[in-house]
Protein backbone atom coordinates (compact mmCIF):
# COMPACT_ATOMS: atom_id res chain seq x y z
CA UNK A 1 0.00 0.00 0.00
CA UNK A 2 1.06 3.58 -0.92
CA UNK A 3 0.25 7.08 1.11
CA UNK A 4 0.16 10.18 0.10
CA UNK A 5 0.93 13.43 1.42
CA UNK A 6 0.15 16.75 -0.27
CA UNK A 7 3.27 19.72 0.69
CA UNK A 8 3.17 22.95 -0.61
CA UNK A 9 6.60 24.12 -0.77
CA UNK A 10 7.45 28.33 -2.38
CA UNK A 11 4.29 28.08 -4.09
CA UNK A 12 4.43 24.51 -5.53
CA UNK A 13 2.19 21.39 -4.87
CA UNK A 14 4.56 18.19 -4.12
CA UNK A 15 3.32 15.06 -3.80
CA UNK A 16 5.27 12.63 -1.32
CA UNK A 17 4.83 9.16 -1.19
CA UNK A 18 5.51 5.97 0.85
CA UNK A 19 5.93 1.79 0.31
CA UNK A 20 7.42 -0.12 2.91
CA UNK A 21 8.45 1.84 5.36
CA UNK A 22 9.78 4.39 2.50
CA UNK A 23 9.09 7.93 1.69
CA UNK A 24 9.83 9.68 -0.90
CA UNK A 25 8.78 13.58 -2.61
CA UNK A 26 8.83 13.88 -6.38
CA UNK A 27 9.56 16.90 -8.18
CA UNK A 28 8.28 19.72 -9.15
CA UNK A 29 6.65 19.30 -12.99
CA UNK A 30 7.03 15.25 -12.94
CA UNK A 31 3.41 14.20 -13.07
CA UNK A 32 2.31 11.53 -11.50
CA UNK A 33 0.85 8.61 -13.34
CA UNK A 34 -1.71 5.82 -13.13
CA UNK A 35 -0.81 2.38 -10.37
CA UNK A 36 0.83 -0.05 -12.32
CA UNK A 37 1.72 -3.74 -11.33
CA UNK A 38 5.12 -4.36 -9.67
CA UNK A 39 5.16 -0.05 -9.29
CA UNK A 40 4.95 2.12 -6.24
CA UNK A 41 5.20 5.32 -8.92
CA UNK A 42 5.78 6.53 -12.17
CA UNK A 43 6.38 9.80 -12.86
CA UNK A 44 5.91 11.63 -16.69
CA UNK A 45 9.05 13.21 -17.23
CA UNK A 46 9.00 16.60 -19.41
CA UNK A 47 11.13 16.13 -22.74
CA UNK A 48 14.11 18.42 -23.13
CA UNK A 49 13.29 20.82 -26.62
CA UNK A 50 13.30 18.41 -29.29
CA UNK A 51 13.22 15.55 -27.87
CA UNK A 52 9.43 13.58 -28.51
CA UNK A 53 10.04 9.99 -26.91
CA UNK A 54 8.30 9.84 -23.58
CA UNK A 55 10.34 9.76 -20.76
CA UNK A 56 9.22 8.25 -17.50
CA UNK A 57 10.96 7.84 -14.07
CA UNK A 58 9.68 4.79 -12.32
CA UNK A 59 10.30 3.66 -8.69
CA UNK A 60 9.81 -0.52 -9.19
CA UNK A 61 8.62 -1.97 -5.31
CA UNK A 62 8.36 -5.93 -5.32
CA UNK A 63 8.04 -6.83 -1.87
CA UNK A 64 9.90 -7.82 0.97
CA UNK A 65 12.96 -9.47 -0.03
CA UNK A 66 12.09 -9.76 -3.91
CA UNK A 67 13.60 -8.12 -6.81
CA UNK A 68 17.10 -9.31 -6.74
CA UNK A 69 20.29 -8.13 -5.29
CA UNK A 70 21.61 -4.58 -5.86
CA UNK A 71 24.29 -6.54 -8.47
CA UNK A 72 22.09 -8.41 -10.11
CA UNK A 73 20.13 -5.35 -11.36
CA UNK A 74 23.12 -2.92 -11.71
CA UNK A 75 24.14 -6.22 -14.21
CA UNK A 76 20.57 -6.16 -15.86
CA UNK A 77 20.62 -2.56 -16.92
CA UNK A 78 23.85 -2.67 -17.50
CA UNK A 79 22.83 -5.12 -20.45
CA UNK A 80 19.81 -3.07 -21.14
CA UNK A 81 22.59 -0.90 -23.35
CA UNK A 82 23.74 -2.52 -26.68
CA UNK A 83 26.98 -3.10 -25.98
CA UNK A 84 26.76 -3.60 -22.51
CA UNK A 85 27.94 -0.44 -20.51
CA UNK A 86 30.74 -0.82 -18.28
CA UNK A 87 29.71 2.54 -15.85
CA UNK A 88 30.74 2.60 -12.42
CA UNK A 89 28.76 2.45 -9.49
CA UNK A 90 28.51 4.79 -6.15
CA UNK A 91 27.10 4.02 -2.99
CA UNK A 92 26.24 6.75 -0.47
CA UNK A 93 23.75 6.79 2.91
CA UNK A 94 20.53 8.91 2.08
CA UNK A 95 18.84 10.14 5.26
CA UNK A 96 19.76 6.50 6.65
CA UNK A 97 19.52 4.39 3.79
CA UNK A 98 21.79 2.63 1.55
CA UNK A 99 21.90 4.19 -2.39
CA UNK A 100 23.31 2.66 -5.10
CA UNK A 101 23.28 4.29 -8.35
CA UNK A 102 24.63 3.99 -11.64
CA UNK A 103 24.27 6.37 -14.76
CA UNK A 104 24.42 4.28 -18.36
CA UNK A 105 24.24 5.86 -22.10
CA UNK A 106 24.19 4.43 -25.39
CA UNK A 107 22.00 2.30 -27.38
CA UNK A 108 19.03 1.34 -24.75
CA UNK A 109 17.16 -1.92 -25.65
CA UNK A 110 14.78 -1.51 -22.74
CA UNK A 111 13.53 -3.87 -20.64
CA UNK A 112 11.82 -7.62 -22.50
CA UNK A 113 8.33 -7.74 -22.37
CA UNK A 114 5.71 -9.78 -22.08
CA UNK A 115 7.36 -12.12 -24.83
CA UNK A 116 10.73 -12.04 -23.70
CA UNK A 117 12.35 -10.10 -26.11
CA UNK A 118 13.39 -6.35 -25.72
CA UNK A 119 11.97 -3.59 -27.16
CA UNK A 120 13.36 -2.05 -30.13
CA UNK A 121 17.03 -0.25 -30.17
CA UNK A 122 17.43 3.31 -29.21
CA UNK A 123 20.32 4.83 -29.88
CA UNK A 124 21.28 8.56 -27.93
CA UNK A 125 19.51 7.00 -25.03
CA UNK A 126 20.56 7.89 -21.40
CA UNK A 127 19.76 6.09 -18.37
CA UNK A 128 20.23 6.93 -14.07
CA UNK A 129 19.54 4.22 -11.93
CA UNK A 130 19.28 3.72 -8.44
CA UNK A 131 18.65 0.94 -5.58
CA UNK A 132 17.15 1.92 -1.98
CA UNK A 133 18.39 -0.45 0.23
CA UNK A 134 15.34 -0.76 3.10
CA UNK A 135 14.73 -4.13 5.12
CA UNK A 136 10.83 -3.60 4.05
CA UNK A 137 11.88 -4.26 0.72
CA UNK A 138 14.43 -2.55 -1.71
CA UNK A 139 13.14 -0.01 -4.33
CA UNK A 140 14.45 0.03 -7.71
CA UNK A 141 14.70 3.93 -9.49
CA UNK A 142 14.64 4.04 -13.28
CA UNK A 143 15.05 7.72 -15.34
CA UNK A 144 15.43 6.27 -19.12
CA UNK A 145 14.82 8.38 -22.26
CA UNK A 146 16.84 10.25 -24.42
CA UNK A 147 20.34 11.79 -23.33
CA UNK A 148 19.05 15.10 -23.54
CA UNK A 149 15.84 14.83 -21.68
CA UNK A 150 17.87 12.74 -19.43
CA UNK A 151 20.50 15.47 -18.51
CA UNK A 152 17.60 18.18 -18.79
CA UNK A 153 16.45 16.27 -15.57
CA UNK A 154 19.52 15.36 -13.74
CA UNK A 155 19.03 17.64 -10.97
CA UNK A 156 15.56 16.56 -10.57
CA UNK A 157 16.66 13.03 -10.02
CA UNK A 158 19.33 13.91 -7.60
CA UNK A 159 16.18 15.98 -5.37
CA UNK A 160 14.73 12.44 -5.62
CA UNK A 161 17.43 10.36 -4.38
CA UNK A 162 17.87 13.15 -1.74
CA UNK A 163 14.37 13.20 -0.76
CA UNK A 164 14.35 9.21 0.14
CA UNK A 165 13.83 8.74 3.95
CA UNK A 166 12.58 5.78 6.86
CA UNK A 167 8.82 6.74 7.69
CA UNK A 168 8.98 7.45 10.90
Amino acid sequence: MRTYLLLFVTGALLLAESVAGVHWTAPAGWKAGAQKPMRAATYAVPNAAGDSDPTECVIYFFGQGQGGSVQANIDRWKGQFSPPANAPTHTKTVNGLNVTTIDLSGTYAGMAGMGGAPGAPKPGYRMLGAIVENPGGNLFIKLAGPAKTIGANQAKFDQLLGSFGKDK
